[in-house]
């Protein structure tokens, strides 16, 4: 949770180096150029992940067709074009009711979890939960004696 940087130098995960130079099979296949837009060698790395895991890229290709029916459903209610920000002034909020900014600001002591605390899942009584109502998880790790 204290990830900021106290220098003002360069931040070293933010460069990402270029694709290599490749020669396409025909020059007829180069895009026109574009001042100001993208290039061939520009980096992806969204993209070079999911091809690396064994999806598609969807660059330039919008959404899915085939999450179209998960998009509908996850939108049914409607959506909010800002609740990344509405979250971020709920969560500052309630972390002020719980003292915990305080902390924070002055000694530097992250209280986020603590704050969050009483919400968090125990996942080793949820585990038992399921199994003991007779739904196995082969994954899951062993019971915690």
């Amino acid at each position: 949770m204290h990830l900021r940087s106290s220098t003002n130098g360069p931040d070293e995960f933010a460069i990402l180096p270029p694709k290599p130079l490749e020669m396409p099979e025909s020059l007829a296949e180069l895009p026109v150029p574009t001042p100001g837009g993208t290039s061939r060698t520009d980096p992806t790395p969204n993209d070079d992940a999911i091809i690396a895991l064994g999806g598609k890229s969807q660059a330039g290709r919008g959404i899915a067709p085939a999450d179209g029916a998960l998009l509908a459903q996850a939108a049914r209610y409607g959506t909010e074009a800002n609740i990344r920000q509405t979250l971020a002034a709920e969560d500052l909020e309630y972390r002020r009711k719980n003292d915990g900014r305080l902390l924070e600001r002055v000694f530097s002591v992250n209280v986020y979890f603590r704050a969050y605390a009483p919400m968090s899942l125990d996942q080793q009584a949820e585990l038992a939960r399921w199994r003991r109502a007779g739904a196995g998880n082969p994954s899951a790790p062993p019971l915690a004696e």
